[in-house]
């Protein structure tokens, strides 16, 4: 179950978390960092300065451990077991599909849409690429 932390991925999760309680399962969480992509307001400054690359870094990992905290909280209170992951990637889709090979995963959790604005259509397009390329069965929550 991918999670960028928005409201529609929590109410995703808790789906998630709803089917996997009710089938003994376990679930895998995943929050995928774009790679290379500094930010819609830094301009790629943000690299020039080493202060500002490590604290633009550590508020990245931040926003991910939020993310995948607020998941586990929801599967933990249900009784499911739940292994959370972080991964860095260009084609965030690309991470998804295979971290849900090298986990064995049976199904793909995944909300419509995440934040609202370019992430939005960012997330969107994400779904889309994960329902396009995917071999295991993908559920979509809106």
């Amino acid at each position: 179950m991918p999670t960028d932390g928005s409201e529609r991925a929590l109410r995703a999760a808790r789906i998630a978390v709803g089917l996997a309680a009710r089938l003994r399962a376990s679930l895998t969480v995943l929050y995928v960092t774009l790679e290379g992509v500094p930010g819609a307001f830094s301009g790629g400054a943000i690299y020039a300065s080493a202060v500002l690359g490590r604290r633009y870094e550590a508020l990245l990992k931040k926003q991910a451990a939020d993310a995948l905290d607020a998941v586990k909280r929801e599967a933990r209170g249900a009784g499911v077991p739940v292994s959370a992951l972080r991964r860095i990637a260009r084609h965030p889709w690309r991470a998804i599909l295979a971290v849900a090979r090298e986990r064995d995963c049976d199904l793909v959790v995944m909300a419509s849409h995440g934040r609202g604005g370019a992430p939005a259509l960012l997330l969107g397009s994400e779904t889309a690429k994960v329902l396009a390329h995917s071999k295991l069965p993908v559920l979509v929550c809106r």
